[in-house]
């Protein structure tokens, strides 16, 4: 039983790589992306969760509202962060409970409503933003303003390839 190897889950992109044949660079590349992009997220939650006892989407919401002073609705919320209506309102009501948001009605529309950062919580959000700032600086530290640059610009190029291959696709739908 000592000779035992622990098991080791392994990512998609290290399962990739050991089956290389089986695998184009365009997937090896998607992957690595999605790599880097799960363990940059995962290391954001942690620090939020620790630092602030905050998640990551409460975070993004205060975000949204932060951007707009006057408030947005719930419906504008969800589009935004891409999630139901139903988990906007979910975060809404926790930050509402934690004094951080305040929702009003619609002045033109009763069943529409608005939501907007109290000050606590544009205080709070601009001490978490501020140190969330710093903490992407930290996890991308080990590149240069060259590297950033080069990774901006092929980054740019892959965004405009799928939205030009997106677009291809929605006459076909």
């Amino acid at each position: 039983m000592a000779d035992m190897v622990p098991s080791i889950t392994l990512d998609a992109e290290t399962r990739a790589l050991e089956s290389p044949r089986d695998h184009t660079s365009e997937l090896r590349l998607w992957l690595r992306m999605l790599t880097c992009t799960n363990m940059i997220e995962a290391e954001i939650r942690r620090r939020l969760r620790e630092r602030f006892d905050v998640t990551l989407p409460r975070f993004d919401l205060m975000a949204q509202l932060d951007k707009t002073p006057d408030g947005l609705s719930l419906g504008e919320i969800s589009r935004r962060m891409m999630v139901s209506n139903g988990n906007v309102t979910g975060l809404v009501e926790r930050l509402a409970e934690d004094g951080l948001v305040e929702r009003r009605a619609s002045d033109t529309d009763r069943r529409s409503t608005f939501v907007r950062l109290t000050d606590e919580g544009r205080s709070a959000f601009a001490e978490m933003a501020a140190e969330h700032a710093g903490w992407v600086g930290e996890l991308f530290g080990a590149l240069s303003s060259n590297d950033i640059d080069i990774l901006l610009d092929r980054l740019s190029r892959t965004k405009a390839s799928v939205e030009n291959q997106s677009s291809k696709g929605e006459g076909s739908r």
